[in-house]
C-alpha cells in the first residue's frame, strides 16, 4: 500500500522523478552527439506527447476541462524556453557538471514559492536547500579550474538561464495542481510544447537514424514518466519540499557519464553526491515524522 504520510508520498514520488530525469538527461547528451538540440527539444515533446495519447483516449477531452488555460500556455512557454537553454548547454558541458549547475533551480524554486505560493518554509528546509547546493558546488568547482569564470562560459550561461526558467515552472505546475489533475497537468504540457517546438526544430532539421528514432522515442517515455512523478510529489507536498529531492539526479548522472561517457567524477563529486543526499534524506526522516500536510490543496 501506498505510504500514506503526504511528505513521504512527495518524497517517494520526487525520487522516482529525478531518476527520471538523471537517465533522460544521459539519452539526451547521447542524442545531441548527432542531432541539433532543438530538434531533440521536439523529439522530446512529439514522443512525450505520445505516451500520453493512451490516457486521453481513455479520460476522454473532458479531462482538459479547465479555465486556467492561460496558467497552462504560460508554464508551455516557459517551460520550452528552459528546454532549449538546457539541452544546448547540456551539449557543450560534462554530464555531471551541467546536472550539478542545474541545481541552482531549488534555490530559485524556494525563494519563489515563499514569495509567490505564500509557502511556510521552515528553517530545516532552508538548511536542507542550502547544504544540497553546497554539496552541488563541490561538483561545479572542479569543472571551470583552469577555464571560463563562472557567468562567462556560454555553456554554463544557457544551463543557469534554463535553472530559473525551470524554477519559474515550477511554481507555475505547484500552482496548477492545486485544482488540476497531475496527468491533465502533464498532458497539457505535451500538447502545448509539441506544436510550440517544432518551428524551432524545422531549420536544423536532419533524419535521425534507426538508433537516433530509439533514443528519442526513450526520451519521450522517460520525460513523461518522471514528469508525472514530478506532478504527483507537488500535489502531497510542498515545491520547496520537493525540490530538495531532485539533488538525487547527482549522483545517478555521475555514474552514468563515467560508464556511458568515459567522463571520470573527482572525488569532490562523489563527496558533493553524499551531502546532497544527507541532506535531502535528513529532510524526508524529518517532516515524515511529523506527518506533514501540504497547507494549500
Amino acid at each position: 500500500m501506498f505510504p500514506q504520510s503526504a511528505a513521504l508520498r512527495g518524497a517517494l514520488y520526487a525520487l522516482g522523478a529525478a531518476a527520471g530525469f538523471a537517465v533522460m538527461v544521459a539519452l539526451i547528451r547521447h542524442l545531441t552527439e548527432t542531432l541539433h538540440p532543438f530538434q531533440v527539444v521536439f523529439f522530446r515533446n512529439l514522443f512525450g506527447l505520445a505516451c500520453m495519447l493512451p490516457w486521453l483516449a481513455g479520460a476522454g477531452l473532458g479531462a482538459l476541462r479547465t479555465r486556467r488555460l492561460g496558467l497552462y500556455l504560460t508554464r508551455g512557454a516557459v517551460s520550452l524556453a528552459s528546454m532549449l537553454a538546457w539541452f544546448s548547454g547540456l551539449a557543450l558541458l560534462p554530464l555531471d557538471h551541467a546536472v550539478a549547475l542545474s541545481f541552482t533551480a531549488p534555490l530559485f524554486t524556494t525563494m519563489l514559492a515563499a514569495g509567490f505560493l505564500k509557502e511556510a518554509v521552515s528553517t530545516s528546509r532552508w538548511a536542507a536547500t542550502g547544504i544540497g547546493f553546497c554539496g552541488a558546488l563541490l561538483v561545479i568547482k572542479p569543472g571551470f579550474a583552469g577555464g571560463s569564470p563562472l557567468g562567462v562560459a556560454p555553456a554554463t550561461l544557457l544551463v543557469l538561464v534554463s535553472a530559473v526558467l525551470t524554477a519559474i515552472a515550477i511554481i507555475v505546475i505547484k500552482s496548477l495542481v492545486r485544482t488540476e489533475k497531475p496527468n491533465a497537468v502533464v498532458a497539457y504540457m505535451t500538447l502545448v510544447l509539441a506544436p510550440l517546438s517544432l518551428p524551432f526544430a524545422l531549420p536544423v532539421w536532419t533524419w535521425p537514424d534507426a538508433e537516433g528514432w530509439a533514443v528519442a522515442v526513450a526520451i519521450g517515455g522517460l520525460a513523461t514518466f518522471a514528469h508525472l512523478c514530478f506532478a504527483r510529489a507537488l500535489a502531497a507536498a510542498d515545491a520547496s519540499f520537493v525540490m530538495a529531492f531532485d539533488y538525487a539526479r547527482l549522483p545517478i548522472a555521475a555514474l552514468i557519464a563515467f560508464y556511458a561517457f568515459g567522463e571520470t567524477p573527482d572525488l569532490l563529486t562523489f563527496v558533493g553526491g553524499a551531502v546532497i543526499a544527507g541532506a535531502a534524506l535528513s529532510l524526508a526522516r524529518r517532516e515524515s515524522a511529523i506527518n506533514l500536510a501540504p497547507p494549500s490543496r
